[in-house]
């Protein structure tokens, strides 16, 4: 009873982990075998796994009737006990025939027995099976299944179970009269012989599940990534499309704004205020080319291997160039006058650029006022157009509805007469399906049969493999021999040696090995201390060329800045001169056409906003013109040959 209780218990232990919502059923028994695998036997296992499965599969007849019996007399029974109430009934629908009435007592005297003879009177009552229990399930199976399958078997075994109830419970069965009791009479006693092994219950295999249907995917009904990536580019080009639009409609193009003629005076003080009122300017600071000794960069190996080669090279070459000086070579002293004098040239004619570009685009902005004002008149006039086209449009649209409205009506009591026909073909087509899942429920009851009778032929046949199987076990073997270990094996193949003598070469080459790896780690070692010697000599003639290179630069630079100084403002230009009478003219035709068309605002506050975006303007140009003469100086200074070394 203990080998039974136990895996009673152990079936209830994982029911319990079972959670409907989360788990499926066939993963569940496949965690569940290989986790009892190591800790029960074969026999146990199977056993096991299939009453979890049955109670698994049959979960839902088994909660009905462990429900009601909570309900109606289970009320002083705790809710841990759950699990056990479906295993007695599954083991008492199920598996009572194929078990035996014996050892489905064994089973249930191993369990609480209070607990368990409450719910087998409740389970087997007449009453309860034959009315509403039997209800209950014919509305999960078929009713004629039901009674053939389990309410009659279940009613043939209420005899025995009952009896079994009133002896757990302490009931005689059948009383009988008190009778005095004799004397005992010798009686001879049986030898002791030796008792043979039950035969082991041979549990059945669990039934072959039919394979997994794959699940539909879930981007059958999901819109594809790719619809949603487009979608979500449309958005962000249309809303980025807008921002420009707006950002075009609010910013004009302040190049084009006309110039007011006032004395100097007023406005440099216009100026100061609106640089005043205006965020500062952040001016990029001097820059110096004088390097710390120390770096403020770890550099690597390469790194200062590197650039020690670049300066070896450029002393190198500084020496052929005063080899070459001292032999009679040429100078560039006048080359550099000559590409001084060309560069002073090419500014010039870049700011005269310059002003014929701001010019030019003041003028494609007034011409751009022009077009605007015709076409705005052409608008109205198209708008107009628009509006009447619409009125007849509207018109027609309410004809057709009043058409359509008619047809819909018509279809409406069509489809009301075809519905009436649709229900008379909905009962014959009910009717027929009827009749083939009687025919189809048939024919899988004579299967079911003739793969019972089948599996009952391959488990005799098993089982008389199992009993050859044991007797071959039971047979004596050898076994190990023992080993010298310093004797050679005989094979007769080259280097042929003992256990003991190869472990003796194996530790002799350990040691040749360690060696070898010493000389090898100070090898190394000195390798090193003769690189960082050689890296120390490279960084300190690095930071000599580095400290001359910076004060060579910065001589340069002060030189550059001073000749920066005089440079002068570009020269007039006839194509500027040419630019600025069609400006005027093109202003002057702008304000006759703004006069004829509409009334201008009152010039109170108009010439205080434009003298502000004037001098805002102004001030921007001049800032232009700074940062464009400083780069092309950058430009000259890189055009130079370099000197870095002269000082050295």
């Amino acid at each position: 009873m203990a080998y039974y209780g136990k895996c009673i218990e152990i079936v209830m232990e994982q029911l319990d982990k079972f959670k409907p919502e989360k788990d499926n059923p066939e993963q569940f028994l496949e965690t569940a075998s290989t986790s009892l695998q190591q800790a029960l036997s074969p026999q146990k296992l199977a056993f096991v796994l299939e009453i979890l499965s049955g109670c698994l599969e049959y979960q839902k007849l088994l909660t009905i009737v462990v429900d009601a019996f909570y309900v109606r007399d289970g009320r002083l029974c705790m809710w841990a006990d759950y699990s056990l109430f479906e295993v007695i009934c599954y083991l008492a629908m199920f598996q009572l025939d194929e078990l035996g009435f014996q050892l489905f007592c064994n089973i249930i005297r191993s369990q609480p027995v209070d607990k368990t003879c409450k719910f087998l009177r409740f389970f087997f009552n007449p009453l309860n099976l034959c009315s509403w229990i039997k209800d209950e399930w014919s509305l999960i199976y078929d009713t004629t299944h039901v009674k053939e399958n389990w309410i009659d078997p279940l009613m043939r075994w209420q005899p025995e179970v009952q009896e079994l109830i009133n002896q757990l419970e302490g009931v005689p069965t059948d009383p009988t009269p008190l009778v005095k009791t004799k004397a005992k009479v010798t009686r001879p006693k049986e030898f002791n012989l030796t008792v043979p092994k039950p035969r082991a219950v041979t549990m059945p295999e669990p039934v072959p599940t039919v394979a997994k249907t794959k699940p539909v995917p879930q981007s059958t009904y999901q819109e594809p990534v790719e619809q949603q990536l487009l979608q979500m580019i449309k958005r962000y080009n249309r809303r980025k499309a807008e921002e420009l639009l707006l950002k075009a409609n609010m910013e004009e193009l302040r190049c084009a704004m006309p110039r007011l003629h006032r004395d100097p005076q007023a406005q440099d003080f216009e100026k100061q205020e609106q640089l005043q009122s205006a965020s500062p300017i952040r001016r990029t600071p001097n820059v110096t080319f004088f390097k710390p000794n120390t770096f403020p960069v770890k550099l690597n190996t390469a790194t200062i291997l590197r650039e020690g080669a670049l300066y070896q090279r450029q002393v190198e070459k500084e020496l052929q160039r005063v080899d070459k000086l001292v032999d009679g070579a040429g100078d560039f002293s006048e080359f550099l006058e000559w590409q001084k004098k060309m560069q002073a040239k090419d500014l010039e004619e870049q700011l005269a650029a310059c002003e014929c570009r701001r010019l030019q685009g003041k003028l494609s902005h007034e011409e751009a006022i022009l077009a605007r004002q015709n076409l705005i008149q052409e608008n109205k006039l198209k708008a107009d157009q628009k509006k009447e086209e619409t009125a007849e449009l509207m018109l027609q649209c309410a004809e057709r509805r009043l058409q359509e409205e008619k047809a819909m009506k018509e279809l409406v009591g069509q489809i009301i007469e075809a519905q009436k026909n649709v229900k008379v073909a909905q009962m014959k087509l009910v009717k027929g399906r009827q009749q083939i899942v009687q025919e189809v429920i048939e024919e899988s009851r004579e299967l079911l049969q003739r793969s019972m009778e089948a599996a009952k032929e391959e488990q005799r046949r098993r089982c008389e493999l199992t009993a050859q199987l044991r007797a071959l076990e039971t047979q004596p073997t050898r076994k190990g021999k023992l080993v010298d270990l310093t004797q050679i094996p005989g094979y007769g193949l080259e280097g042929e040696m003992s256990v003991v003598e190869l472990r003796e070469r194996l530790a002799l080459l350990k040691e040749t090995q360690k060696r070898e790896q010493e000389e090898k780690r100070d090898q190394i070692i000195q390798d090193k201390r003769v690189k960082s010697q050689k890296l120390q000599n490279t960084m300190e003639q690095i930071s000599l060329c580095r400290t001359a290179m910076g004060r060579t630069a910065a001589l340069r630079w002060e030189k550059k800045k001073a000749q920066a100084g005089s440079l002068g403002t570009p020269s007039q230009d006839e194509r500027v001169l040419e630019l600025q009478r069609r400006m005027e003219e093109r202003v002057a035709e702008r304000r006759r056409q703004t006069a004829k068309l509409q009334v201008s605002p009152p010039r109170t506050v108009r010439p205080q906003l434009r003298a502000q975006e004037e001098a805002q303007h102004w001030l921007k140009l001049d800032q232009s013109r700074e940062r464009r003469l400083r780069a092309m100086q950058e430009a000259d200074r890189t055009c130079e040959p370099t000197h870095h070394l002269e000082a050295a």
